[in-house]
């Protein structure tokens, strides 16, 4: 029952807070639009742990902030490689061994890794995620598992 009431919730906030005018009428319109989505979605039993993720909603936001600083990081290092090209690139493909719990995790992990300018996931297969990155030092820096570890941090 915990997840209609939070995507009931989660909807009327996100169409509360884009909607231009407060009368009535809109407001009424907003409440059945929220309540049809509200009805199909629990009639095609679509909500469930990972349609509606509740347990990372407060330990998702440090991971996004520091997903952002790893974002502005590598943005800073892939400029940096095209307007000083000191050392040219030297692509290189690794293979990362994981052991997430949820299915949902090891898809958090390869979009984060391809959200990281420098860096992208090839493949995600089982255990094995198969990324690209643009030399060696950015393909360490991923093999030394900070990003996995705050991930498992989230599954607790």
């Amino acid at each position: 029952m915990r997840y209609p009431i939070s995507l009931f919730i989660l909807l009327s906030s996100f169409w509360l807070i884009n909607s231009p005018a407060n009368n009535p009428l809109l407001l009424s319109l907003g409440m059945a639009s929220v309540l049809t989505v509200l009805f199909f979605t629990f009639k095609l039993k679509l909500l469930d742990k990972e349609s509606l993720p509740l347990h990372l909603f407060t330990k998702i936001f440090p991971f996004y902030l520091w997903l952002i600083k790893e974002i502005v990081i590598g943005s800073c290092y892939v400029l940096k490689n095209i307007l000083l090209p000191s050392q040219p690139l030297s692509p290189v493909t690794v293979t990362i061994k994981t052991n997430f719990k949820e299915e949902l995790s090891k898809v958090i992990f390869a979009n984060a890794i391809t959200l990281v300018p420098g860096t992208l996931c090839l493949k995600l297969k089982k255990n094995t995620v198969f990324v690209h990155a643009l030399n060696k030092q950015l393909a360490i820096e991923l093999l030394g598992n900070e990003l996995a570890q705050r991930i498992k941090r989230l599954e607790r």
